[in-house]
């Protein structure tokens, strides 16, 4: 089997290359190249012409590319569709802020934690993605826009936490000097509440930011809409996530969709409040995105805004997400495996 040498770290690139008898300069090559987003070997001209046909039998360079890609009419919100080598697919999302320009990456071909609001848990996890997936959007979307991505949200297609080593791995590789440069703190990593990797990852990786999807104010509404919520309890989120940042010293984000008639009541607001107060965090609510299978309706903007006074009351930070990409399903909870 040949090696995926865009999974590689530049350590591991040079152990390879030094077992092929070359120096380990040519291992900063290669991954430069990588980073500019070469498809093949034979693009990288300042290799010998004997070492690129080496490679070409020993090694690949994942490289995906767009089969689809829509574009917003509001915002220019970019979607994309990766047609994966196991044929499944995958979407991520280019977004233009007034800061800078932020991708939404996949993690997963598919989901399989089941939440009950959003698409890409529909059909369930197809497969892990490798690092050079996870990676590889990133460099594609930054060649077919020709613009620089400044921050990286792993919050697409998938749980990032159930592809734990992968996702580090990435982490990793788009941090190296030698390629990207991508600094830990435009990285942000959302997870539904996966808490043993919670723990790990504030250890792991301190300065990468970390959102919470919570998506409710206690037990009762969370097991409705998550099943994750079953088996890693808010009381002992809750606790995991104030652990982290007493570790990390960072801020948590809580992503809060808005649902009609479900979660987005005054009261829940409060009992919200009460949960949160006191912790470094946030709340980030979101205008439930609409999803046709999905029997769920967004919360109007009075209620959305009843709920956000209600937290600020109660001394909790709360911001109201601005919505990019809905005109092309490119959205919070609107990636699924295929358009």
């Amino acid at each position: 089997m040949k090696a995926d040498i865009k999974s590689m770290t530049i350590e591991e690139l040079s152990q390879l290359l030094a077992a092929m008898g070359q120096q380990k300069y040519r291992a900063l090559q290669i991954f430069r190249w990588m980073a500019k987003g070469a498809a093949g070997f034979d693009e990288m001209t300042n290799l010998p012409q004997k070492l690129r046909a080496e490679l070409n039998e020993t090694a690949y360079i994942e490289k995906l590319k767009p089969e689809k890609i829509q574009v917003s009419k509001k915002d220019g919100t970019r979607k994309y569709l990766f047609r994966l080598k196991s044929g499944n697919a995958i979407e991520s999302v280019f977004l233009k802020y007034h800061y800078g320009n932020s991708v939404c990456i996949s993690s997963q071909a598919g989901c399989r934690m089941g939440c009950a609001f959003c698409a890409s848990a529909i059909g369930g996890r197809a497969h892990n993605l490798s690092a050079a997936e996870i990676l590889d959007q990133v460099i594609s979307i930054q060649q077919d826009t020709g613009e620089k991505v400044g921050n990286v949200v792993v919050m697409g297609i998938g749980e990032p936490f159930d592809n734990y080593d992968n996702l580090c791995r990435f982490i990793s590789l788009i941090h190296a000097e030698e390629g990207l440069n991508m600094s830990l703190r435009a990285i942000t990593v959302s997870t539904c509440g996966i808490i043993p990797k919670i723990e790990a990852f504030g250890r792991d990786f301190p300065q990468v930011n970390l959102a919470i999807s919570l998506h409710a104010p206690n037990d009762e509404i969370r097991n409705r809409l998550m099943p994750i919520n079953k088996k890693y309890p808010m009381k002992e989120l809750l606790e995991a996530c104030e652990k982290h940042t007493e570790i990390t010293g960072r801020r948590i984000t809580f992503e809060y969709s808005m649902i009609r008639g479900i979660n987005d009541e005054k009261a829940h607001a409060e009992e919200l409040a009460t949960k949160l107060q006191g912790m470094l965090c946030h709340v980030n609510l979101i205008p439930l995105n609409p999803v046709s299978e999905r029997e769920y309706e967004a919360a109007d903007r009075k209620s959305v805004e009843v709920f956000r006074k209600a937290l600020e009351d109660k001394g909790v930070q709360v911001t109201v997400r601005r919505e990019l990409g809905t005109d092309i399903d490119g959205a919070c909870g609107q990636l699924r495996l295929g358009f």
